[in-house]
This record gives structure tokens, C-alpha cells and sequence, in this order.
């Protein structure tokens, strides 16, 4: 059966007891340092400072068990940001609780949307 367009969007947001919240912004900064190896490019795709993307990288990277993004210095040939493996497991983990959490109130969403003018 194939998957139905979705009519909305949810705005999942995780927020742990140690302080950290994980959103859909976290996770697509993280997709973004993974495509693009860079915090700072990263940052100007999604229309944020480099500060800003710095502290989000920075907030996570002192949460998590392993850091989730690791950088190198600056130098001639300028420096980098990669995505380690807690950083993809963070963004594989988070995508499924969207689309699990999507499916099971798939037909709570549509009872609202139907009552939309």
C-alpha cells in the first residue's frame, strides 16, 4: 500500500532530564555539518550564525556519552568539522522517532485536518 501525503507536519522535540532538547533543528545542523564538513557552512545553510551553530555542535558534543561532531584546527589548508558515529546515530535514532510518531497519529491528524476551514 503506498504511504499517503502527508497532510502535516510534526514538530517532535526530546527533552532529556540533563537539559539537552533534541529537535528537528539540532538534527538538521548535524545533517548539514555531515554534508558539508564544515560548523560554519553548516551554520549560513540554515540561516544561523557561526556562534549560534558553534553552541548548538557544542551543547550536544557535552551531552552525549562521545562527542557528535569533531573538529580540526585551522591552518593553510583550513580546518573541518566531521560527523562521528554517535553524530549519525543521533540523526538515524531522531528520524525514526519522527516517522514512528508520525504513522501511530497519522489518523488523529487527519480527524483535525478534516475539521480545518
Amino acid at each position: 500500500m503506498p504511504a499517503r501525503k502527508p497532510i502535516a507536519r510534526l514538530q517532535i522535540r526530546v527533552a532529556f532530564d540533563s537539559g539537552l532538547v533534541i529537535g528537528p533543528g539540532k538534527v538538521d545542523l548535524l545533517e548539514h555539518v555531515r554534508d558539508t564538513g564544515s560548523i560554519s557552512a553548516a551554520g549560513r545553510r540554515m540561516k544561523m550564525s557561526y556562534k549560534r551553530a558553534w553552541d548548538l555542535v557544542d551543547a550536544m558534543n557535552r551531552h552525549f556519552a562521545t562527542p557528535v561532531v569533531e573538529t580540526s584546527k585551522g591552518g593553510a589548508g583550513g580546518g573541518g568539522a566531521k560527523l562521528t558515529a554517535m553524530g549519525e546515530e543521533v540523526i538515524e535514532r531522531y528520524r525514526r522517532i519522527q516517522a514512528q510518531a508520525a504513522e501511530a497519529l497519522d489518523a488523529e491528524v487527519r480527524g483535525l485536518h478534516r475539521r480545518l476551514r
